[in-house]
């Protein structure tokens, strides 16, 4: 069995879908992949439950009713993963935004040199995105900015969605009371990460905007985020962490 699986949460990735799966597949090392599909109405999960059998005991759909938020499509698959055993859990967009080929970095991160989660970072040498307008660039910038400014944490890229978790990690993080389920969610697991004191490492990666495919950025995530770091700063003043054994901080 190998030890990594790759969460993807899907809706409406029909022309993305198959093309991302066949380029994990080939990649040098084995990773298995885990699509969990919010009932897409264009067929992703069907493109995906064909595959299946091509990819048998490698490739795993799990099909929601509907529209749930990325948040709650991660801690489905965190706790998929916990219970059959992965050593490395990744979090992947289906839309190339994410080269697959750094999944390779990200585990050798965290496989080889130790650390406990292994970031994919867009701002750790500079800012390297790619086929984005200039706005959004500023205001993605500036907002990991303002989350280290209020939170006080030690990661340059709050908001990126490109992980590589060791598992115990995810088992001493209590997934049932994470609170936010669209980029706010990124920032509070690697708050939590942080402020456990596991080992964080960032790498820096190419993003690239999706070329195919609709967009599922709103005001309504972007204000989560922004109102939810300031919660997750004052719920953390009257809460305890319990530093991780291994920590060096």
């Amino acid at each position: 069995m190998a030890d990594s699986l790759i969460i993807i949460p899907t809706y409406k990735e029909k022309e993305n879908i198959e093309r991302i799966i066949r380029k994990i597949f080939s990649l040098r090392k084995s990773f298995h992949i885990l699509i969990i599909d919010d009932n897409s109405p264009d067929g992703t999960a069907d493109i995906v439950k064909t595959l299946i059998s091509e990819f048998s005991q490698r490739l795993f759909i799990e099909v929601r009713k509907g529209k749930q938020g990325l948040g709650t499509a991660y801690i489905y698959g965190f706790k998929w993963a916990l219970q059959r055993n992965y050593e490395y859990i990744f979090e992947m967009d289906a839309d190339f935004s994410h080269n697959p080929q750094d999944l390779l970095k990200l585990y050798d991160a965290c496989a080889l040199e130790g650390y406990d989660l292994a970031i994919g970072s867009r701002y750790i040498n500079g800012v390297n995105v790619i086929n984005w307008p200039m706005g959004r660039v500023l205001m993605s910038y500036y907002a990991s900015a303002y989350v280290r400014l209020v939170t006080r944490m030690k990661v340059r890229d709050t908001t990126a969605g490109f992980k590589c978790y060791r598992r115990h990690v995810l088992e001493a993080i209590n997934l049932d009371k994470i609170k936010f389920t669209g980029y706010a969610f990124q920032i509070e697991m690697k708050f939590i990460t942080w402020k456990l004191g596991f080992k964080i490492k960032e790498i820096s990666i190419i993003f690239t905007d999706r070329t195919h495919g609709e967009s599922k950025m709103s005001k309504g995530i972007f204000k989560e985020a922004v109102l939810g770091v300031i919660k997750l700063r004052m719920r953390s003043l009257f809460s305890s962490y319990k530093k991780f054994e291994g920590s060096n901080i």
